[in-house]
């Protein structure tokens, strides 16, 4: 299987959805190297705090979906998670060859590749685990190269109170004029979903200094669009 190539990106970057989950299994190393060998400017994965206080990749609140069992990540330490078996791409078949990887393994890919990590932070977070990820990604990478996304404003308000002028996108589903405001407040970027932006949108957010992201656009025709009206990232698990 192939990434679809756009063939003219213009200013537009393209961020691999959990690596390159389009082709391999969802936020593992594999995907995370089959994005470093092609073209995208950056890497997006999904980080959870562990029972032990831990940092595991991995999208979903509990396994069962990728995985042969089904345990919570917040509830099992990092040793009971890395021990569950993987399935493979599109297969319902387990392999030994994968475990869930650690924050450090998915940022020493990023930094063998030389790709902006976009690192995701899942569900609401203690102050001192948003400290801890903040250290291991300037201690295994650089921040510069590093850019956190959350669902939760206030992930992304800790970051800023632990390196200023980080940068992060607020991942949401709708935009609104409150959304704007509360983006300009506190200078976040945006990362929203696709179907929710139009080229008028775009440019307000740019008027006002805001870089988009959006999720998760794997049509041609969607990203197409998305790139005449002037977004700033597409992440996506499939286009290149």
């Amino acid at each position: 299987m192939k990434t679809i190539l756009i063939e003219d990106k213009k200013q537009t970057k393209m961020v691999a959805h959990r690596g390159l989950s389009g082709i391999e299994r969802e936020n593992t190393l594999p995907a995370f190297v089959a994005a470093g060998n092609r073209s995208y400017y950056g890497i997006e994965c999904d980080v959870h705090v562990t029972k032990d206080g831990k940092y595991i990749v991995h999208h979903d609140d509990s396994t069962g979906r990728v995985c042969e069992q089904d345990i919570s990540l917040e509830n099992s330490t990092a040793e009971q998670l890395r021990a569950v078996r993987i399935k493979d791409a599109g297969k319902e078949t387990c392999t030994d060859a994968m475990k869930l990887p650690y924050l450090t393994e998915y940022l020493a890919v990023c930094a063998r590749y030389e790709k902006i990590a976009v690192v995701e932070l899942k569900n609401k977070m203690e102050k001192e685990h948003i400290a801890n990820i903040v250290h291991i990604c300037e201690e295994e990478y650089d921040l510069q190269k590093v850019v956190f996304i959350s669902f939760c404003f206030e992930n992304l308000v800790a970051v800023r109170e632990c390196k200023e002028g980080q940068a992060v996108q607020f991942l949401c589903c709708e935009y609104n004029t409150e959304l704007l405001r509360r983006l300009k407040t506190h200078k976040f970027d945006l990362d929203i979903h696709y179907g929710a932006l139009t080229g008028e949108i775009i440019s307000a957010l740019h008027r006002e200094g805001i870089k988009v992201n959006c999720w998760t656009c794997d049509g041609l025709a969607d990203a197409q669009k998305l790139i005449s009206w002037g977004v700033d990232f597409i992440t996506t698990n499939i286009l290149e």
